[in-house]
């Protein structure tokens, strides 16, 4: 080695190392903030959500409503089978929508699920569409729980047949009801274990998480069929999730789709696959 060429002395590359490090520190802490402190716009984007629609254009839905404390009212649609009634009570399928949907805009659902002879349930998260308020995990379960209690009421529902459905983070919601009030079943499409291990993919930690949805945890406990739907091709809820939830599901039934986070409804086969998991539910009943 040359000796006329200087080295840098060793204290002045700890300290540059040092500086790197303590910056590298606070972009971090920084990052957590604003996580902690929009993960709300994040998780409920309303602002990209399709305007609702001012009338209701299903023949004969019901509009179900809830006060709240702080003024304003939760909405729901119910969409009762054709033939309903209290001396044939109908299967009801409480469906939970994605965080960029609506409840306005589920037309293919309810035909599918009306040709099965299901009932549907669609409660809106607060400050979607027609509902009032701010969406949370806490405010969109307890309505869900109130809307439940008002669906078993009803004389043309049968209460020992009511399954939730969630697309989504619609499916955490689902899971989470499910854990408050017992389903006949439960489908989860192209869901999270939670919302905890999406954010530990960007290194947030766990107690920054306002709304974990802790679907992981409810699988684990719940006696009850479940089935996973998920796209081999999904870049928003990598497919290892769902296979993850089918691990946890004691009564679980899982199937992969060539596809992305979306069009699990359009793949050849979807019904099909719906109408068996819910026959051997008994939740359709076999003529």
């Amino acid at each position: 080695m040359d000796a006329s060429v200087p080295r840098r002395p060793l204290f002045w590359r700890r300290r540059w190392v040092r500086r790197v490090f303590w910056f590298v520190v606070r972009v971090y802490i920084i990052l957590c903030v604003m996580l902690f402190l929009f993960q709300g716009r994040i998780i409920f984007p309303r602002h990209l959500a399709p305007r609702p629609i001012d009338d209701p254009y299903w023949l004969g839905a019901v509009e179900l409503t809830l006060d709240l404390k702080r003024g304003g009212k939760a909405f729901a649609w119910y969409l009762p089978a054709p033939g309903a009634s209290a001396e044939k009570p109908a299967p009801c399928v409480i469906f939970f929508h994605g965080n960029g949907e609506t409840a306005d805009f589920q037309h293919d659902l309810v035909a599918g699920y009306h040709a099965l002879g299901c009932s549907v349930l669609l409660p809106e998260y607060r400050g979607y569409g027609h509902a009032d308020g701010r969406p949370s995990q806490k405010t969109i379960v307890a309505d869900a729980v109130r809307f439940y209690d008002m669906l078993v009421e009803r004389p043309e529902v049968d209460a020992a047949r009511i399954v939730f459905q969630g697309r989504s983070v619609g499916g955490g919601f689902a899971a989470v009801l499910a854990a408050e009030r017992k389903p006949a079943a439960l489908i989860l499409e192209s869901t999270f274990t939670s919302v905890v291990s999406m954010a530990r993919r960007y290194l947030v930690p766990p107690f920054l998480v306002r709304h974990p949805l802790r679907v992981d945890r409810v699988l684990k406990r719940l006696e009850v069929p479940v089935l996973i739907m998920h796209g081999s091709r999904d870049g928003i809820v990598p497919v290892a999730h769902g296979r993850k939830l089918a691990q946890l599901a004691g009564n679980g039934r899982y199937i992969e789709y060539d596809c992305g986070h979306i069009g699990l409804t359009e793949q050849p086969g979807y019904w099909d696959e719906l109408t068996r998991f819910l026959s051997d539910a008994g939740v359709l009943h076999q003529e």
